[in-house]
Formats: C-alpha cells, structure tokens, sequence
C-alpha cells in the first residue's frame, strides 16, 4: 500500500485542480513542503508530480517550481466551444470577427483566386512570398498607420502566431527572459515555454505597458525581447495613445533592445494610431495579419521587420515551411488590392461598437473595460474566475477565465467575454442575460461548504 501513497497524493491534487482549489497557471508546494504537510517524504511527493506531469495536468520547470498546466485547460475550452451547438451553447471564448458578415465575401475571393493559378504562383519563390503578395501586406499595414513599409522588408508568414514564434525562436536564446504584459495573450505564454524561454510580466496601467516599470525589468532581468499588444489588449482591452507609444520607444531605442509589436487589433480603431515601429524602426519587428479582421482560417501574416534583419528571417521561414501558402496569399492580396478587406475589416468594427453598446446596457453599475471584440469583466469578491467559468459552462455559456491570461500568476479576478462568435445579435444578448444573472449568484448555492 506504501508503495502506492504517491498515486494516491496524486488522485488527490487532480480532484483539487478539477475543482479548482490549484487553478490554472498557480504553483505548487515545493516537494519538501508538501512532504511535511501529508507527513510522508519529498520523494513521494516526486512522484506523485511526475504522474501528473504525465497525465498532462502539471508543468516543471527548473528553477521555477511546478505549476498547474493552463494551455491545455484552455485547449478544452475552446474545443468545447467548437463542438457545441450556436443553438444551445453560448460562446464568448473565441477572439475573431463575425463570420456569418465576411462568407460570402471570402467565397468568391477564393474562388476568383483560382482564375489565378499558374505554375510561377503556386511553385517555390526565392523570397518570403511573392512580391506582388507583399506588396499587399504594405499597404494592409499602412492603411492603419505603420511607415517605412516595402516589399523589400515584408516577410510572409503563416498567420501572427507563427510569427511570434519566429522571432522568439530567431532573436532569443533558450534561457533568456522576454518581458511581455503583466496579463498577455495566452499564445506567447505557450511560445515562451515550448521554447524554454522565460517570461516576466510587466506592470499595466490605463494607458499599457508601463515605462519605468519596463526600463526597470529590462535592465532587472536582462532581457533580450519585449512583446506588447498596443491596440484594444488582450486580455484587458487597453490601447496605447500615441504619447505612451512614444515614451517605450525612447525605452526601446535606448537599451537597444527588440520589441515585437503584435497589432493585430489595429483596424478596430476608429482613427489610426501611430504604431511604436514608426518611432523605433531599428528594433521593431512590426506583426499583422487578417485573422481578426476577416476569418482564423485566412492564415495570412504580414511581418514588417529592420531591413538589415530580414536576409535573417528569410532564412528561418526558409528552414521551417520554406514559405507561407500562397494559395491563401492569392484571395488576401485579391481583397486588399480590390478595398473589400478594408470594408470588411470597416464592417467588423461597426459590429464590435454595437456590441459594446449591448453589454453597457446589460452590465449596468460595473466598471468594466470594454474595447474591441472583447469585455475585460471584473467579478464580485464571491467569485473566483475559474470557477465562475466552471458554473458558466454547466450552463452552456463559455467563458475565459482571466487566469489563463497571468504572466507572473497574480491573482486576477476578471473573466474575458468575446463579443463576436456568436453571429446572431438576439443570442448575444440571451448569452450576456445569463452571465449577469450568475454574476449576482450566490456561490454557495453552487459550490456548497
């Protein structure tokens, strides 16, 4: 039976983790520490972590600790949301536009793209893409305010996530710090582990990433990279104005450091705004594509990058998938240089702003951030966020825990509510119904002591 107590210390943090008492992205105790806890020895305790490691809940790292694994928490999430039926799930987990709006748009790109084809397009090309495909993604990108752009400094990518993952895997070492917002995009937290990077979260304020705070971490940590969302934030929905994007570039330029400028948000403002990259162009690697503002499926990224730097990168894309798949890059250079992407892109903020209106008038007397696509939605002190996203789902509602969002796991008790995934605008509202009912739920009636 002895031999077996590890087993059972395991069965034991999995109900714990399954009821949310270890939420997703917290530590747990040193082996040492739990030991004395359950009166047995450090070695037990080592076991029953690999177990877990095994099964898929826990997470190592050396130096670190081991922490409640939070990707494939949020994987199931979002499985569970794909699985569901629109007519009785309700899915606020997933950022991208209203797919219903953009169909037929898309349809017919792809099928003029077609008419297309030829030998030269659809084989290999000695640059990242073809010219005419970069060239789109120039003008894309200086539609909403970026300067500098040529088809000679535009690489292509598959999607902004694969370019996240290039510049972290090209420009930093395994073992180097990158510093990113204190509450960030659960990618780049999935791309600094699979990587073995570390990651340090910096201070938020109204305006983003904190200057003094992030001149401090940079020099604290030596870090090598920065990574920043500067429009409409995700989570927290803050976007940087133009005198904010300034001051980190002043950062930026004097420590010589690289920024990577994830704006893929950039078209749900209602004016442009200058990007960071215009003021820091030696050191920033600027990220855009069309998977927010058209659908997740056009994996369409456009990377402006330092000219100096991109000889580099061609190299990297060349090693990984030699080049993103034209066959995408085709219908996406066909809507931009037609203006229907730009009216779509249009279309999808016109939608984001009547949805907000929506939820100011649902979540009446609460001091939410709302911008964009999403809601940044604070709980009242009786709800936890993961568990709050536990009741929410047992009532065919999907939300995402603000959890999963934690870079250095502070506590955080908001959950994130996407306005867009649910097409029709009277499920929206049914949706927004519940969770405010829940909101105003007494916990105990659900999780009893």
């Amino acid at each position: 039976m002895s031999n077996r107590k590890f087993i059972h210390i395991a069965e034991e943090i999995e109900r714990k983790i399954e009821r949310c008492e270890y939420p997703p992205g917290s530590k747990l105790p040193t082996h040492r520490i739990l030991a004395e806890e359950l009166s047995t020895t450090p070695t037990t305790i080592a076991k029953a972590y690999k177990l877990l490691i095994e099964r898929g809940y826990l997470d190592s790292f050396i130096g670190r600790g081991t922490f409640v694994r939070g990707t494939s928490r949020l994987e199931n999430a979002i499985q569970a949301a794909k699985s569901s039926n629109e007519d009785t799930c309700f899915n606020f987990s997933i950022l991208q536009p209203c797919l219903e709006s953009n169909l037929t748009t898309l349809k017919t790109a792809y099928f003029q793209s077609a008419e297309l084809f030829s030998t030269s397009i659809i084989g290999y090309t000695e640059h990242s893409g073809h010219e005419s495909h970069r060239e789109a993604g120039a003008k894309w990108m200086e539609k909403y305010g970026l300067e500098g752009t040529s088809k000679d400094n535009i690489l292509l990518t598959n999607g902004a996530q694969h370019a996240l993952s290039l510049l972290v895997d090209t420009f930093t070492k395994p073992g180097e710090t990158i510093l990113v917002e204190q509450l960030t995009y659960p990618g780049i937290l999935a791309i600094a582990s699979m990587s073995n990077r570390k990651v340090v979260g910096v201070e938020l304020d109204e305006h983003g990433l904190c200057p003094k705070s992030l001149a401090s971490a940079i020099d604290e940590y030596q870090a090598t990279m920065v990574i920043a969302i500067p429009s409409h934030q995700n989570p927290t929905g803050i976007s940087m104005p133009e005198s904010r994007k300034k001051e980190i570039a002043q950062i930026i330029n004097d420590k010589k450091i690289w920024l990577v400028e994830d704006d893929i948000y950039c078209f749900l403002d209602d004016e442009p705004i200058a990007p960071i990259a215009n003021f820091a162009p030696e050191y920033t690697f600027y990220i855009s594509a069309l998977s927010k503002a058209i659908s997740p499926a056009m994996r369409c990224g456009y990377l402006k990058a330092p000219d100096h730097l991109v000889t580099a990168l061609n190299a990297h894309i060349r090693t990984n998938i030699w080049l993103a798949s034209p066959i995408n890059f085709i219908a996406a250079t066909q809507l931009i240089e037609s203006g229907q992407a730009f009216r779509l892109a249009d279309h999808q903020r016109k939608i984001a702003n009547e949805r907000q209106k929506i939820v100011r008038d649902i979540f009446t007397g609460i001091d939410f951030t709302a911008s964009g696509y999403h809601v940044w939605l604070p709980l009242p002190e009786h709800w936890q966020p993961d568990r709050f996203a536990m009741e929410a789902k047992n009532r065919n509602v999907i939300v995402t825990s603000g959890s999963y969002f934690r870079a250095n796991n502070e506590n955080v008790s908001h959950v994130r509510l996407s306005l867009m995934s649910i097409n029709n605008e009277g499920r929206l509202r049914e949706g927004l119904d519940i969770i405010q009912l829940l909101l105003n739920s007494d916990i105990n009636s659900f999780f009893p002591n």
